[in-house]
Order: C-alpha cells, then sequence, then structure tokens
C-alpha cells in the first residue's frame, strides 16, 4: 500500500472526474446539496463525448409524460428493460434508474435552468418487446444562449463540423427537416431567415454561432450553472491515482502541468470519465474483431479512470456480446487534415430508396434499424461474410432528396465527394459493385428484389418499414412503405460504413447508490462511478433514444446525493411490483 501523504494541497467534499453531462450533474447536484465541490477535466473544455451528441435523455415515467396523459409507465419500461435485458445486467439497477430518472429532472428542475421538453413521438429501440413506447421517454435539452457564458463560451467543445451549416450553426432534426422544405414553404422561409441572421450576427464577434442546441445546449446549461454557482473547475488537469485509506476513498493526486496536486476528499469521489471508446489499447483487449479503428467518441475517453480504480482494488464487469455501443459511421478527410467520423444515425439508413450491402453484394440487415443493432449485425455477418466495411448503395436521386452521410440533401455537385473517395459512382449497377469491390451478381439482384419490395410496400427478407421505429426514421409521404424506395436512376451511389464505438459498456460494477464495488462486491467508500466508467446498466442493450446520457446524468445525481448523506432507497418509487416482477 502506497504511504499516505502527510500533507494536503487542497481539501474539497466531492471532486469529479470529468465534465461529460454525468459529471457535471454530479458535481451540480453536490453544490445544491452546499458541498464543497470540485470538477476536473483533462482537456481544456467541458461537454466530452456529450458535446457531440443529440443531448437527448431517456427517462421513462417523466413528468411531461405524465401530463400527455400516460400513467404508470414505471411498470411498462420495466417490462421492456426486463424483456431487453434479461439477466446481463442486475435487474435492481435498471428499477433505481426508473426510480430515480424522474426524479432526477425534477430535482435539476426546481433548483437549476437545467430542463428538457417530452418528443412526444420518438419510439424505443425494440418495438418487438413487450413494454416499448412509442414516444414521451426520450426529452431533448433545451436551446441555450451561449452568450450567457461570456468569456467562458469558448470552454464548450464544438459540435460535429460535418452536422453544423455554414462552419458553425447548429440546428435541431427537426430544424433541418423543416429547412428542407425552404422553397415551398413560408414556415421553413421563416425559420432559414431566423437562423441565419442571428449566426451571422454572432459571427461578429465569435468564432461560431451562440444559439446551442443539442449536446452543445446540454453540456452549456450545465457548465453555466456550475459556473454560477462557483463551483471550481480544472482544466487540462490529469488525476495521477487514486489515495485509498483503510479502504476508503480518500483522496487523489492531480497532475496540474507545472504542480502535482495532493487534494483531499472527505465526502467521495466521482469517476465520469467516459470509458475506454478513445483508447486503441483497451478496444484491442475488449471489442470484436476486427478491432474498430475510428470512434465518434471524446478523444479523451481512454479508461484512465477505470485502471486507476481497478489499482485501489475496485472491479470491472462481466464481458458482453462486444463491450460497446455503437454507430455505423462514415470516414473521410477534412481539408485540414483531421479525420472526419460521421455516424448515420437516423438521417438516411430507413430512408426509402438505401439497401446496406455486404461483400457478396447481400443484404444483412433491416436497414432502419437503431445504429446499435446496425453494427451489431454488420459483426454478426462479418462472421460468415466479409461485412466491414458495409456499403451503403442509393442512386442519385436519394442523395438529392435525402443527403448520404456528410454528403447533405440538394447537393448539386458531388465530384469533391468522388475525389477524396468518400463517395463511389458508377453508371450501372454492375459498374458500382466493381468499383466498391463487392460480387456483381449479388448486388445485381439485391437490387432487383429491393426494387420488388418498393412496389409492394412489403420487405420479404428483413421486414423493413413493418414498426412504429422504422417509419419514424422513413419518409411518411413515401408510400406504399416510408422505409422502401426504389434504386433504378443512375448514376448508382454506394458509402463505405464502419462500426464506431460511441460509448463501452465494459466498466466498472457499481450499487444502486452509484458506488463502486471491490472484487467482493462490497462498495469501496468515497468512491463512485457514473456513464461509461459505470458498468451497463442495460447489459450492453440500448433501449432508446438518450439511454446513454438518461443513465449517466440519473446515478451521477444519485451518486452526489448518497455522498451527500442522503441514502435513499431508490426502487420504492418503482411501482406495479410484485416478487421482483413486473405485474
Amino acid at each position: 500500500m502506497r504511504v499516505m501523504p502527510t500533507k494536503w494541497d487542497e481539501e474539497y467534499d466531492l471532486v469529479v472526474l470529468g465534465a461529460g453531462a454525468g459529471g457535471m450533474t454530479a458535481a451540480l447536484v453536490s453544490a445544491v446539496e452546499g458541498m464543497r465541490t470540485l470538477l476536473i477535466e483533462k482537456s481544456d473544455q467541458v461537454g466530452g463525448t456529450t458535446a457531440y451528441s443529440s443531448g437527448t435523455v431517456w427517462i421513462p415515467n417523466n413528468a411531461q409524460q405524465r401530463q400527455l396523459g400516460v400513467t404508470n409507465d414505471a411498470a411498462a419500461a420495466l417490462e421492456y428493460l426486463d424483456a431487453l435485458v434479461g439477466d446481463r445486467a442486475d435487474r435492481r439497477l435498471r428499477e433505481a434508474f426508473i426510480a430515480a430518472g424522474p426524479e432526477m429532472l425534477e430535482y435539476l428542475a426546481k433548483h437549476t435552468d437545467v430542463d428538457f421538453r417530452v418528443y412526444r413521438q420518438q419510439p424505443d429501440y425494440r418495438q418487438d418487446l413487450p413494454g416499448a413506447a412509442l414516444g414521451g421517454r426520450p426529452l431533448e435539452p433545451l436551446p441555450f444562449d451561449g452568450r450567457t457564458l461570456g468569456d467562458h463560451f469558448d470552454r464548450v467543445r464544438w459540435f460535429i463540423p460535418e452536422l453544423m451549416l455554414f462552419g458553425g450553426m447548429m440546428v435541431t432534426r427537426g430544424e433541418a427537416a423543416r429547412l428542407l422544405r425552404i422553397g415551398r414553404s413560408l414556415d421553413a422561409l421563416w425559420l432559414g431567415a431566423t437562423l441565419v441572421s442571428r449566426f451571422a450576427l454572432d459571427r461578429l464577434r465569435y468564432k461560431r454561432g451562440t444559439r446551442l442546441v443539442l449536446g452543445n445546449a446540454l453540456a452549456a446549461r450545465l457548465f453555466r450553472n456550475l459556473h454560477d454557482r462557483r463551483v471550481a473547475v480544472w482544466f487540462n488537469a490529469r488525476t495521477a491515482r487514486l489515495i485509498p485509506e483503510h479502504g476508503r476513498a480518500c483522496g487523489l493526486v492531480v497532475d496540474r502541468g507545472e504542480s502535482e496536486v495532493r487534494v483531499r476528499v472527505s465526502r467521495g469521489i466521482v469517476l465520469a470519465g467516459g470509458g475506454f471508446p478513445a483508447s486503441p489499447e483497451l478496444r484491442e483487449r475488449y471489442f470484436p474483431k476486427p478491432v474498430a479503428t475510428y470512434t465518434s467518441a471524446f478523444a479523451g475517453c481512454v479508461g484512465d479512470t477505470l485502471l486507476m480504480a481497478q489499482e485501489i482494488g475496485a472491479s470491472l464487469g462481466p464481458e458482453g456480446e462486444d463491450n460497446s455501443l455503437w454507430f455505423p459511421s462514415s470516414i473521410a478527410i477534412r481539408k485540414d487534415g483531421s479525420t472526419a467520423v460521421y455516424p448515420h444515425i437516423v438521417l438516411d439508413r430507413g430512408k426509402p430508396g438505401l439497401v446496406a450491402v455486404n461483400a457478396a453484394g447481400r443484404r444483412f440487415v433491416n436497414e432502419a434499424v437503431s445504429y446499435h443493432e446496425f453494427t451489431r449485425a454488420m459483426y454478426r455477418s462479418h462472421a460468415t461474410v466479409p461485412s466491414i466495411p458495409a456499403w451503403l448503395v442509393c442512386d442519385r436521386r436519394f442523395i438529392w432528396k435525402y443527403g448520404l452521410g456528410m454528403i447533405r440533401p440538394l447537393t448539386p455537385v458531388l465530384r469533391g465527394y468522388v475525389r477524396r473517395g468518400y463517395l463511389k459512382l458508377a453508371d450501372s449497377v454492375e459498374g458500382l459493385a466493381r468499383t466498391i469491390g463487392v460480387d456483381a451478381a449479388g448486388l445485381a439482384e439485391t437490387i432487383r428484389t429491393h426494387n420488388e419490395f418498393a412496389r409492394t410496400g412489403v420487405d420479404a427478407q428483413f421486414g423493413k418499414g413493418e414498426n412504429a421505429y422504422d417509419r419514424a426514421g422513413g419518409d411518411a409521404a413515401h408510400l406504399p412503405n416510408p422505409c422502401i424506395g426504389p434504386i433504378e436512376r443512375p448514376p448508382f451511389c454506394a458509402v463505405a460504413v464502419l462500426p464506431t464505438p460511441l460509448g463501452t459498456s465494459l466498466g466498472l460494477l457499481t450499487d444502486v447508490h452509484a458506488q463502486v464495488l471491490d472484487r467482493s462486491g462490497q462498495p469501496i467508500p468515497g468512491l463512485y462511478a457514473c456513464g461509461n466508467d459505470m458498468h451497463s446498466v442495460m447489459g450492453g442493450e440500448y433501449p432508446g433514444a438518450g439511454a446513454e446520457l438518461g443513465l449517466a446524468m440519473t446515478f451521477g445525481y444519485l451518486a452526489a446525493r448518497h455522498a451527500a448523506g442522503i441514502d435513499r432507497t431508490a426502487t420504492s418509487a418503482v411501482v406495479g411490483m410484485q416478487g421482483g416482477r413486473a405485474k
């Protein structure tokens, strides 16, 4: 055991490692509860992977849902998670999440201005399972005015450049859909004029637009609330190790560049480092083969917090099918030489007129499934037929109407994307097959069969468009099936997609209070984890939009409350239980 330091440089009640949504929530709750709080961030900006995300939180039985007339969603959500997760994770943790999630939202709304609005229609990902909802569980963050941060605005990590307009203007998914009607809708014209004029004024003073939405809005609002409460935030600070004393995590050593600082912690340390999606070494150890080369996660999520916790006796959870949460992403090199990793979430895969194929030129999945399940299907198919990369195949008409990856709708000229190697084009299906290196006969048969499905509206292979989640990502104006359309007008087009981790599901075992467990299954006093540092409450499954952030914020809230001495049994609020099963 290391010798205890004889002198401490700083002392706090609660210290949080990592400034993503989970970490900042824990720090904010800690401050509200009157604890002296320190937030340590290894980079020079807040937001982590949250800043790149949609900012959606998946919280069943939330108050806004109840205002829509949905009652007893706790029992329905537990039924859904039981069916989805089964015995791959401790049931008590999902019970705690369902009970505490709404409480966390109401707590933040009461004590801060961190608030959300409900998605009325945003179906859960697995509509084939009992208890799945058609909407109401996901909520989106309210837009945020970055100007209120003053000189601290640049402390918020930028959003993904390829998902911003004009090099710095953010829009929501709903706003993007409205803007596509700008030539035939006064509403769209007014929206466009409003957003562009605001952005133009912003660029007179700022490097980008100050109207923040999505995960940028969530990160910025949490940060502003921390600043308003004068919570100490150390940037460019790397935690070197945790310090135990008599089995308790009581302090840490922090490298602040020119000095090493020893910090004593009286109530707790919350690990919120974002897991290890950006660590090549840990990906090689824990991910399926072929190992993902790229990630859409923040580059600082390298698992250092997990390793430090294990050094003082913490236990990792059991390995799962793939230990990751996935996006299929296309890759390109930007003009400045950096690598762009574009996640294909909902904007193209579910639209009519696209198929995903493997090296045999054959479909291997319902293209409209969730990004997590799509990528898992790539790996499963790859076991017998090379499917990594997979190819998204469509025609020129599809790209004009819906876009494809980094190529936006209404793009008049595609030469630049072809020259960079991002987009493949050919005047025939067979020519495209040769260009992308897949079996020509297989691809031709796939297109012929899929075009027949487009005429009948029935996908006889994978059932695309038969459930609410599929249709939500399709084109409601396209009949008879919003997710199936013909691929018939040359030139024919293709973009390659690869598995990319958006987060990791293998993490530190915890209890219902987010306390980290040791190798004997007992809590390590003073040590907590949330977000992707916490072993997946869902057993590596992905129930719906915002599940990662919903869990991160909920268990960050629970960690801070427990450290503050508010020891509650979160499962007590779960209704409709009997004998450990949902009624």
